[in-house]
């Protein structure tokens, strides 16, 4: 049964955080009579009791120049939420994602006596692993989203819990195509293409035309083919229809947001690399990936980045599971060569058994675990690297 009260700070930078921390705040209140919130989110976790002390917009700032252009204000605001816990101690203190900005404020906190979690691991299992120096410094906790990003936490002695990801618990074992194309008008017969170029504008003048070109390749070989796009705002919808003037022949249907409908409306999936490929995978689509980008931008990954993959799938697995098409191999007759298997079902089911695994294992009740490791640690019950 639920008793005493819980004060817990807890900061998140953007939506995605936002839905994170709603999400574990309401798993909170089945362990306390009251659950008290402080700190910085959006909507969700308002809805959940907290009294965001700065609009959370403030700290959604993408890219190198504008951080640098906002560093005052963020240097503020970090400023201002130390002294507030500092001078009025929570049970604990939970950071989402924004490592950058949190573990900053982590450590700080920690130094002063304030047991301290962070909610979703900094990749340092691909690259500036030198971090997870910080980390020890900042956490008492860290929860991942992955099995796999334990074993770096372990090795340097760091407790550590793997949460499971919320989308597993979200999305349904089984999702109907037949459901997704008569919600998004698409026809019932033939065979859909989802492309996923990306949501920016640079991914987008990168990627579309290659993608536009393959789906044209595949196209002729199968005339039943229906292309789907969704647009992530209605600056990418412009983007994409002077694209598609040049290919009046293809049979596009562009659909505003729904991402997630249109992959599950799709008998293949072509996309670049991201959450969409975790997604894609739950959803159980067969998908290619296929990215590019400048060429000082890829000379600096391979540099920095230290990992065999580049999608969510491939990772898990640990294997090649789904065609990753990078760079001077993003080449649409490449993309088509390995759309048209997936398309006509001949390769597909090798994905589809990989991605049933993917779910399975994600599946955790990702909220009623993290909320239980971090009532632990509130409670000072956390057992030093137990991995549960």
């Amino acid at each position: 049964m639920p008793s005493g009260t819980l004060r817990i700070g807890i900061l998140a930078g953007e939506a995605s955080g936002d839905i994170l921390g709603a999400r574990v705040i309401s798993a909170l209140k089945s362990h306390y009579d009251d659950v008290i919130v402080e700190g910085i989110g959006g909507p969700l976790m308002e809805a959940q009791g907290l009294s965001s002390m700065f609009p959370m917009e403030r700290l959604s700032v993408m890219g190198f120049v504008e951080p640098l252009k906002r560093l005052p204000e963020l240097l503020r605001i970090r400023r201002t939420v130390f002294e507030h816990f500092r001078d009025n101690p929570p049970d604990l203190f939970l950071g989402i994602d924004s490592p950058d900005f949190n573990l900053r404020l982590e450590y700080k906190l920690r130094k002063v006596g304030i047991k301290t979690a962070h909610l979703v691991s900094p990749s340092v299992w691909a690259w500036r692993s030198g971090r997870i120096k910080k980390i020890k410094r900042s956490v008492d906790l860290m929860l991942c989203l992955f099995p796999f990003e334990t074993a770096i936490y372990e090795q340097h002695e760091i407790p550590v819990r793997f949460v499971g990801h919320p989308l597993a618990d979200e999305i349904p074992e089984k999702v109907s195509a037949t459901a997704a194309r008569s919600e998004l008008g698409i026809s019932l017969a033939g065979r859909v293409l989802a492309l996923l170029p990306g949501s920016r504008g640079a991914e987008v003048r990168m990627l579309a035309p290659l993608f536009l070109e393959a789906a044209q390749r595949v196209y002729r070989s199968r005339p039943d083919l229906t292309v789907v796009i969704p647009t992530a705002n209605p600056a990418r919808e412009a983007q994409l229809k002077e694209l598609l003037t040049e290919y009046p022949q293809l049979p596009v249907t562009l659909v505003s947001g729904r991402s997630r409908d249109v992959m599950a409306a799709a008998d293949a999936i072509l996309l670049a690399s991201g959450t969409a490929t975790l997604e894609g995978a739950l959803l159980k689509r067969p998908m290619v990936l296929s990215y590019r980008m400048a060429r000082l931008s890829w000379f600096l990954v391979l540099r920095l980045v230290n990992i065999k993959f580049a999608g969510l799938p491939n990772i898990l697995a640990g294997r090649a599971v789904v065609p990753e098409l990078i760079q001077s191999d993003a080449t649409p007759q490449a993309m088509a060569a390995a759309i048209e298997p997936l398309i006509a079902d001949d390769s597909a089911p090798q994905q589809l058994a990989v991605f049933e695994e993917i779910h399975q294992q994600l599946r955790q009740d990702y909220s009623k675990v993290a909320a239980a490791a971090l009532v632990e640690l509130a409670r000072g019950t956390l057992e030093s690297n137990h991995n549960g």
